[in-house]
């Protein structure tokens, strides 16, 4: 058997970067920028008024002060009044600031108030004298042109999107999200609504493996279920139009697995026994048509530990992530569970801020799909680990 870094070592020295995309603002939301973003425009673009009030000469806006109202400036509007002594402009939030005023008075701190008026009045009386440079947004004060706004290698989630926006760019190198066909494996799979005859049962494994996937930044391009039959899976594999395939059952040693006999002869896949529990039997590689496959076992609780070890970490990798692994924490046992020597015990768990337990009685016995829907978590117990006592550290790796 090898190890589980030893796995993961081979999978991540061949599942590259993507090569960067040119995109859209609207089309590189949740993707990794591949490129800096430098500011094209200073932000803000001019002085403008953080409140709505009177754009004000600060020398004239004393307590008590009436001031004569000579322009009424609303934002968007290019007007540039001239400012002389004892006036004041009218300004909304946003608009420009007329380069002879030096502060804003709030409406809240005139005699007229906050009431809505549609025309600006004939004058205020100022009732708190502004600090210098009050409620002024300055040019340049958030980031100048040519400063870096976003820099490589950061998620483009909300915020950043808006970050490049606002410094006058509409187009970022992005690398693309993995393309991902999904091939689930067994003649004993049905649909989740249809009525199993003996021997069948639902298929579940596509289905994890598409919201997996596509949680971890994957576009899902093909979802097949195909029965043990050799013809039809290598047709399965030869139209997959992906990046990478994940194909589930069939990886074993049975006679009837049916991955490993189409593919345990091509010569760009490998299948391995890998020191963990559940999800001994592994494959992957790069098929003929360079497409990366993974090839996992079939029970749910090994799909999903197989996934969370392996296949996340490289589609993550794929789409330029820095941080490709789950979190990790350490908590103490809640309770005692036995673990099999000389393999790593991965346990659909769950946790607070003190203790991690099984999610169900049942364990990490790799078919036991009902502990998926409980468990927050996977406890991690090392491979020289024959028993888990109470209170003993635990490894937790953090699902939600």
């Amino acid at each position: 058997m090898i190890t589980i870094d030893e796995h993961l070592a081979d999978i991540l020295r061949t599942a590259h970067r993507l090569p960067a995309v040119q995109r859209s603002l609207a089309e590189a939301h949740g993707l990794v920028l591949a490129a800096d973003v430098i500011s094209r425009l200073p932000s803000p673009l001019f002085d403008n008024s953080a409140m709505d009030g009177y754009a004000v000469r600060r020398t004239d806006a004393t307590a008590g002060a009436v001031l004569r109202i000579v322009a009424d400036v609303a934002a968007g509007s290019d007007e540039h009044p001239v400012i002389g002594p004892g006036e004041a402009a009218r300004i909304m939030t946003g608009a420009a600031v007329p380069s002879t005023a030096d502060a804003i008075v709030p409406l809240e701190h005139t005699d007229l108030g906050t009431a809505i008026r549609a025309q600006a009045p004939d004058q205020i009386t100022v009732l708190v004298e502004p600090e210098p440079g009050a409620h002024i947004r300055s040019r340049g004060e958030d980031a100048s042109a040519g400063a870096l706004a976003v820099a490589s290698g950061t998620p483009m989630g909300p915020w950043q999107l808006s970050a490049v926006a606002s410094a006058g760019v509409e187009e970022v190198a992005v690398h693309p999200a993995p393309r991902v066909a999904i091939i689930s494996t067994g003649s004993e799979l049905i649909a989740p609504s249809a009525t199993p005859r003996r021997g069948q049962i639902p298929e579940s494994n596509s289905v994890l493996l598409n919201a997996a996937a596509r949680d971890a930044g994957a576009v899902i391009t093909s979802i097949r279920i195909v029965a043990d039959d050799p013809a039809v899976l290598r047709q399965a594999l030869d139209s997959a139009d992906a990046d990478v395939v994940i194909l589930s059952g069939g990886a074993s040693v049975g006679a009837f697995d049916v991955v490993k006999a189409v593919l345990g002869g091509e010569r760009g896949v490998r299948f391995d026994q890998v020191a963990m529990q559940p999800g001994r039997p592994q494959g992957f590689g790069v098929l003929d048509t360079g497409t990366i496959a993974f090839c996992l076992p079939g029970n749910p609780v090994s799909v999903a530990a197989s996934f969370e070890m392996f296949v996340r970490p490289a589609l993550r990798q794929m789409a330029g992530f820095a941080v490709i692994d789950r979190p990790r924490i350490v908590r103490a046992a809640g309770v005692a569970w036995a673990s099999p020597k000389g393999r790593v015990q991965l346990v659909p768990a769950v946790f607070d801020d003190e203790i991690v337990r099984p999610a169900t009685r049942g364990g990490s016995r790799s078919h036991l799909v009902a502990s998926l829907a409980a468990a927050t978590a996977f406890a991690i117990i090392p491979a020289e680990t024959e028993r888990v006592h109470e209170r003993d550290p635990v490894t937790v790796m953090v699902l939600s």
